[in-house]
C-alpha cells in the first residue's frame, strides 16, 4: 500500500514493515527542502502497527547529499536560498534549520526500529540520513563521506550525535574534518555498518533482518530499545534502576496485572 509519493519520497507499507524510498535516481537521490518535508510527512503517516521502517534509495546511490542547486544564488524555486537564510534573523534561521532536521528525527522513535539500506554514495546529508536510522545494512560498494566542512559548513542534520556514539569522538572528528570516504569494509570495522553484503543481496539481507526484528513481542523490543538508547546519558546506577522499572512493566504485562 502506497501512502505517499511526492518530491522524491515514496512511502509504502506491507503489514508491520514500512519502506521509505528515495526515488530520484536521476539525481542520485540528492536532497532538497521539499524532500525533507516529504520525509518528515512520511514519519507522520506511519500506521500504528508499523514496527520496522526501512529506508532505501533507488538507483546506484543511496543519496549523494544536498542538491547542488542549494548553493546557487537562486536556490530552489519557492525556497529561501542560503544567502536569504544568512541575511535573516537568528530566530528565523534557527527555525528553518530545525524544520529541515525534522526529516531526520523520527527514525529513532522507540516504537519502531529503522534500517538504512545503503548502496553507492551516502554523502553529506545522505550520510546523515543513514545515521538517523538505528541500523545500517550496506552494500560492498557503499561509500560514506561528510563533506560539509569542505563547503565551509558543519553537519547540521542530526548526524553528529549518532556518529560520535558509533565511532567515538576522535574518529568522528577525523571523518568530518577531512571529508574522506569511508568504504564499506571500514564502516563495518568501526561500527558504522551492522552488516556488509554484496550489492545484489542488499534487499534480501534487509528483509531477513526486518523479519528477525519483528519476531519478538513488540513491547519487549520497545522497552529494550528505550533502555539502550538512554544508557549513554545515565549513570550505571541509573541504568540499573531503569532496567528494573522496565522489567517490572514487562512482568506485569505478561502476568496480565499491568495498569
Amino acid at each position: 500500500m502506497t501512502l505517499l509519493d511526492k518530491d522524491g519520497v515514496r512511502l509504502t507499507v506491507d503489514g508491520d514493515i514500512a519502506t521509505v524510498t528515495l526515488a530520484n535516481a536521476a539525481k542520485r537521490n540528492a536532497q532538497s527542502p521539499a524532500m525533507w518535508r516529504a520525509l518528515a510527512e512520511a514519519g507522520s503517516l506511519l500506521p500504528g502497527n508499523v514496527r520496522i521502517a526501512v529506508l532505501r534509495g533507488e538507483g546506484q546511490s543511496f543519496s549523494a547529499g544536498l542538491d547542488r542547486q542549494a548553493f546557487t544564488p537562486e536556490g530552489f524555486d519557492g525556497e529561501p536560498s542560503f544567502i536569504d537564510l544568512a541575511r535573516g534573523s537568528d530566530d528565523a534561521l534557527d527555525a528553518t534549520i530545525a524544520e529541515y532536521q525534522e526529516a531526520f528525527t523520527w527514525w529513532r522513535r522507540n516504537d519502531l526500529v529503522s534500517i538504512a539500506a545503503v548502496q553507492g554514495h551516502a554523502i553529506g546529508a545522505g550520510f546523515q540520513l543513514a545515521l538517523a536510522c538505528d541500523l545500517r545494512v550496506v552494500a560492498q560498494d557503499a561509500q560514506f563521506a561528510m563533506r560539509e566542512t569542505s563547503l565551509g559548513l558543519v553537519p547540521d542534520l542530526t548526524g553528529t550525535h549518532p556518529l560520535v556514539g558509533l565511532v567515538g569522538y576522535a574518529r568522528a572528528l577525523e571523518i568530518c574534518a577531512t571529508g574522506r570516504f569511508v568504504h564499506a569494509d571500514e564502516a563495518a570495522r568501526i561500527g558504522l555498518a551492522n552488516l556488509v553484503v554484496p550489492g545484489d543481496e542488499l534487499d534480501a539481507a534487509v528483509s531477513d533482518l526486518a523479519a528477525a526484528l519483528v519476531a519478538p513481542p513488540r513491547d519487549a523490543v520497545i522497552e529494550t530499545k528505550a533502555l539502550l538508547a538512554g544508557a549513554a546519558g545515565r549513570t550505571y546506577e541509573e541504568q540499573r534502576r531503569a532496567e528494573r522499572a522496565a522489567q517490572a512493566r514487562r512482568l506485569r504485562d505478561l502476568a496480565g496485572v499491568g495498569d
